[in-house]
């Protein structure tokens, strides 16, 4: 259980961390552009932080629950496939979502699957070998 609530909380802040990362750099902020007439002019930290701490319990849990039906032998790769799996599910489904419905561009769509892989799998890897 100890192991459980310190992976979890470190997982949380690391998907606060590499969000900022993603979603606050210069090359961001101009893909993100498309979003401006609907985006929010200021951003609630407290939440935020909040939101993503919850996001490793749940994520961490999820991952615990589905371990045993996960492909792979051993953590490693039981941790990258639910880093698949979860980035089909948060930000594949998305993405298409967000193609279908809105006029962004394809670079901007293009980020977001990319970037939302590379964070998707380094959650799983640390589940992997830390879970």
């Amino acid at each position: 259980m100890t192991t459980y609530i310190i992976v979890s909380l470190i997982s949380g802040v690391l998907f606060g961390i590499l969000d900022g990362l993603i979603n606050a750099n210069p090359f961001a902020v101009k893909l993100f552009e498309a979003y401006k007439p609907i985006a929010k002019t200021s951003a609630n930290f407290v939440a935020g932080i909040l939101i993503d701490l919850a996001y490793g319990f749940i994520m961490a849990g999820i991952f615990l629950v589905l371990y045993p039906g996960l492909p792979g032998a051993t953590g490693l790769v039981k941790g990258l496939s639910f880093g698949l799996i979860a980035w089909f599910f948060r930000v594949a489904m998305y993405v298409v979502t967000q193609w279908m419905m809105f006029k962004v561009p394809a670079k901007t769509l293009g980020y977001i699957l990319l970037t939302g892989l590379g964070e998707l799998l380094i959650i799983g890897f640390i589940y992997g070998i830390a879970l």
